[in-house]
C-alpha cells in the first residue's frame, strides 16, 4: 500500500512537472540576438580599440542570464585577442540588453611592422562564435557572426607656410618656421612631431610641435616654431636663402602617437621673408 501511495505521488509530480515545462515553454518567447555596430576608440597610430556592440532582446517578463560565450575576432585574417562579458550577467526583462566584446589591438601584432599596416586604407575585421542563455526553458544557444572594415590610421599632413626672419645678424639668425598639421582621420589622434630640419641640404638644427593632444577628425592646427641657425655651421645656400631667398626645407620627422613612434619626411620648396 504505501508503495502504491509513493508510485503514484511521484507520477503525480512528475506529471505537475512535465505540465509545468510544458507551460513554460508555451508562454516563454524567444529572445533575438543581432549585431548592433562597432565602435572605435582611442585611436593611435600603434593601435586602437575595437569593441562590437551586439543587442540580445528579452521579450518575457523574467530575467534571463548569460551561461556561455565563445568568441574569437580576427584582424585581417589574424586572431587577436578579446573579451566578453562574464558568465552569469543578468539581462533585462521585457527588453534589450547590450553585449560589448572589447579588444585592444596592437598593428604591430597584426603585422609586423607598424608602418607596413599604416600604408592600408581600410582592414578588415571578423567576429564569429555564439552565446549561451540560461532561461525558465533551459539554455538557449544564438550563434555571433559578423565582418567589416575599419579605417586604418594615416599619418599627418605637414605642410611649411614661408619661414620669417625675425633678427639676423652677421653670425646667425632667429627664423619662424609656420607649420600646419592637419589630422588626415575622420576620427580623433593624438599627434606630437619632433625632428631635425635641413635648408638647401645643411642641418639647421631641430623642431618640434610639442604635444598636440588629440586632434579631431579632419581638423588641422597652425603654429609657428622659432629656430636659431647658425650661419657659421650651415653654409653658402642657408645664408642666402635667409637673406631673402627660395630653398628646399627637409624635416625628417618622428610622429609621436600613442606608444608609437612613427617617422615621416616632408620636402617643400619655401620663400624666406623679413
Amino acid at each position: 500500500m504505501k508503495r502504491a501511495l509513493v508510485a503514484a505521488v511521484g507520477l503525480s509530480v512528475l506529471s505537475g512537472c512535465a505540465y509545468l515545462q510544458q507551460f513554460l515553454r508555451a508562454s516563454f518567447r524567444e529572445p533575438t540576438f543581432t549585431f548592433k555596430n562597432m565602435v572605435l576608440n582611442d585611436v593611435s597610430l600603434g593601435g586602437l580599440n575595437l569593441d562590437t556592440v551586439w543587442d540580445l532582446n528579452n521579450p518575457n517578463n523574467v530575467g534571463i542570464s548569460l551561461a556561455a560565450v565563445d568568441y574569437a575576432l580576427f584582424i585581417e585574417n589574424k586572431q587577436v585577442v578579446a573579451g566578453h562579458p562574464e558568465n552569469g550577467l543578468q539581462l533585462a526583462a521585457n527588453g534589450s540588453s547590450e553585449l560589448h566584446f572589447p579588444a585592444n589591438i596592437k598593428f604591430q601584432d597584426v603585422a609586423g611592422v607598424v608602418e607596413t599596416f599604416l600604408t592600408k586604407d581600410l582592414a578588415a575585421w571578423r567576429a564569429e562564435g555564439s552565446i549561451g542563455v540560461q532561461t525558465p526553458i533551459g539554455v538557449l544557444k544564438f550563434p555571433m557572426a559578423k565582418e567589416g572594415q575599419f579605417e586604418v590610421p594615416k599619418l599627418p599632413a605637414i605642410v611649411f607656410g614661408n619661414p620669417r626672419v625675425t633678427n639676423i645678424s652677421l653670425s646667425g639668425a632667429t627664423v619662424e618656421f609656420p607649420l600646419t598639421v592637419t589630422n588626415k582621420n575622420t576620427y580623433a589622434l593624438p599627434i606630437a612631431v619632433t625632428g631635425n630640419l635641413a635648408v638647401a641640404g645643411s642641418n639647421v638644427g631641430s623642431i618640434s610641435t610639442g604635444n598636440l593632444g588629440a586632434m579631431e577628425g579632419k581638423g588641422a592646427k597652425q603654429l609657428s616654431v622659432p629656430l636659431t641657425i647658425n650661419f657659421l655651421s650651415a653654409g653658402a645656400a642657408v645664408v642666402n636663402a635667409v637673406r631673402g631667398g627660395n630653398a628646399q626645407v627637409a624635416f625628417n620627422a618622428q610622429v609621436q602617437s600613442g606608444a608609437q613612434t612613427v617617422p615621416l619626411r616632408v620636402d617643400q620648396l619655401v620663400s624666406f621673408v623679413r
